[in-house]
């Protein structure tokens, strides 16, 4: 489920159109291309802030929830690691491979 909801948040920024991809014919006939070998942009730019007849066209969309973003992703990546490596050093530990040696501290 987390990793359904992650990939929600993520793909928030394509699904609202924030990213620009690819040459686009703007409305006053000008052509933009974007930016990179892909093909893609993946810094949101908008390069025209007035129409044609001078209006200050209105702010960009923010992208909110940075923060929830990114720990929705590092939280859950983080635990699966953590199981992964307990489970990788119980496997070595099981198999003799490595076994952390016991120091008694009688000075």
């Amino acid at each position: 489920m987390a990793f359904r909801a992650a990939r929600w948040l993520a793909s928030a920024p394509v699904r609202s159109g924030a990213f620009r991809s690819g040459p686009s014919l703007k409305k006053d006939g000008d052509l933009s291309a974007g930016r990179g070998d892909s093909g893609r942009s993946l810094v949101p730019s908008r390069s025209v802030i007035v129409t044609r007849s001078g209006a200050i066209l209105p702010k960009p969309v923010k992208m909110s929830f940075g923060l929830l973003r990114v720990f929705s992703i590092v939280i859950p990546f983080l635990y699966v690691g953590t199981l992964i490596s307990k489970n990788f050093a119980a496997l070595l530990e099981e198999h003799d491979i490595f076994v952390p040696e016991d120091d008694d501290d009688d000075d």
